[in-house]
């Protein structure tokens, strides 16, 4: 029988490899299938110091990220609702939530609804244990009860369900704790047999001789006094016995258990950071080693932080469907703040005079300008100067002038009506309250509009950087 071109043909039902019992997917985690158990026991791997450093390190990189609504806009009074119901939320607790995902493959987070003023919003959100739940067929979340154990529907815009790499034959996600499962494993089988190690090489061994024709008794009572000797240092024997301490020298047996813990905790750093920094090179050339690792663990935070505001972006589209139709939704970034790097601005200036011209797109993404901030015109563009400008005086004027052009577009009537239109609503403001406690709490509750004005102060100091440079190199 023929199929349309917008049927799905390739279903879990028609597979002849299809595995699933009943409604209920279950876990195609190998780990989890070999041992016979749920993801739970991912969580016991915690306990080990490495792994716990490992996973706060990585989560740092997203929890030390600023972030915004539509960074750099004035928001309208919608996007203020949500700014400060975020702000209301813990969603420092929230984030830290969802980057669980990359450890469990996924994390359901239900979302607790009442009505605040006039609005539906979330009053809560609460993570709840990943091995509560399953994926049915379609891959969609299910919750195991004591009354369905193959899982019940969920209702819609109740659990936001960050995944890490989902697909359609894992909707479970990838587990990095699933990757440190086998090394955090034969480390502690290595530190067990370290310790036994220790315990029988690390003290010195006694040896008592007594004489030819002893008893057993006498022979289990020395032994029993050796023993005490050894926890007390002290020991009576008769004096037809002796005593010989022999020094255990296996320093060298012992360093196969260093190195065997030592290559496990390196493994573990991969799976979880993408990279070992500095644990596995030695001292050559490890500055630029350590900072090619940095950069491949930056690449991991920034997928974390996709994974987070792809989830809070979720909610806020669910909060708009509730409460406002056919509004604009805004937008959840996480952002580092930075500031502007003079050493790279000198730089372009000096490639921008010998002729290299820079794009709008440049200048976005590296100075972190919005694209309404700047504006690029042939006309306008300074003449490149030659590799010996100082004996060409034309050129160095029309660069003058340029920079003087920019300097109008921050004028002090500019400047004036970009403060007006901050301090006009905080005066206003300051009018209705009757103590110094009421009007600081409603200033830390209210959007001044203060973005344009401090990116305005931003490029005017910007500008004086250039100018000064420019007057430098005309000296």
């Amino acid at each position: 029988m023929a199929k349309k071109l917008s049927e799905e043909i390739a279903t879990r039902k028609r597979s002849i490899n299809f595995y699933s019992l009943g409604t209920y997917l279950p876990d195609p985690d190998i780990v989890l299938r070999k041992q016979g158990k749920d993801v739970r026991i991912y969580k016991e791997l915690l306990c080990d110091p490495h792994v716990f450093a490992c996973v706060q390190s990585r989560k740092a990189g997203v929890l030390s990220l600023e972030w915004d609504l539509n960074r750099g806009v004035d928001k309208d009074k919608n996007a203020e609702l949500v700014e400060k119901l975020l702000k209301k939320l813990n969603l420092n607790k929230i984030i830290n939530d969802i980057l669980d995902a990359a450890l469990f493959g996924f994390t359901p987070i239900e979302v607790m609804w009442g009505k605040v003023d006039h609005y539906i919003l979330p009053v809560e959100l609460k993570a709840k244990p990943p091995e509560w739940f399953c994926f049915d067929d379609d891959n969609r979340l299910k919750f195991r009860t004591k009354e369905h154990y193959w899982g019940e529907e969920l209702p819609p815009r109740k659990f936001l369900c960050p995944q890490s790499n989902p697909s359609y034959e894992n909707p479970y996600g990838e587990r990095v704790l699933s990757r440190v499962f086998w090394p955090v494993t034969f480390k502690k089988g290595g530190l067990k047999f370290w310790v036994v190690f220790t315990e029988k090489y690390g003290m010195p061994h006694l040896i008592g001789k007594h004489p030819r024709g002893a008893t057993k008794e006498e022979t289990d009572n020395l032994a029993d006094l050796l023993e005490q000797m050894v926890q007390d240092a002290i020991a009576v024997i008769p004096d037809d016995s002796s005593v010989e301490i022999q020094e255990a020298n296996k320093s060298s047996s012992a360093a196969i258990y260093e190195q065997l813990i030592d290559k496990m905790n390196a493994e573990i750093s991969k799976a979880i950071l993408g990279q070992t920094l500095t644990t596995e090179i030695g001292s050559n050339g490890s500055y630029a080693a350590s900072n090619t690792h940095m950069g491949i663990r930056q690449d991991i935070i920034d997928s974390d932080k996709k994974l987070v505001e792809q989830t809070i972006n979720q909610l806020i589209q669910w909060i708009y469907e509730i409460n406002f139709s056919n509004a604009e939704i805004p937008v959840f970034e996480l952002y580092q703040e930075e500031d502007v790097d003079l050493a790279l601005a000198q730089r372009d200036k000096i490639l921008f005079d010998s002729g290299v011209k820079f794009t709008k797109e440049y200048f976005i993404k590296t100075y972190g300008f919005d694209e309404e901030d700047i504006e690029i015109k042939e006309d306008g563009l300074p003449v490149p100067m030659s590799q010996y400008s100082q004996f060409a005086e034309e050129p160095v004027i029309k660069g003058q002038k340029q920079i003087d052009d920019l300097f109008k577009f921050l004028s002090e009537v500019e400047l004036n009506k970009q403060s007006q239109k901050m301090i006009a609503p905080l005066l206003s403001l300051l009018e209705t309250c009757e103590s110094y406690e009421e009007a600081y709490e409603l200033l830390t509750d209210k959007n001044l509009h203060t973005k344009q004005l401090e990116q305005s102060i931003q490029k005017a100091m910007f500008l004086c950087e250039l100018q000064g440079r420019s007057d430098g190199l005309d000296e």
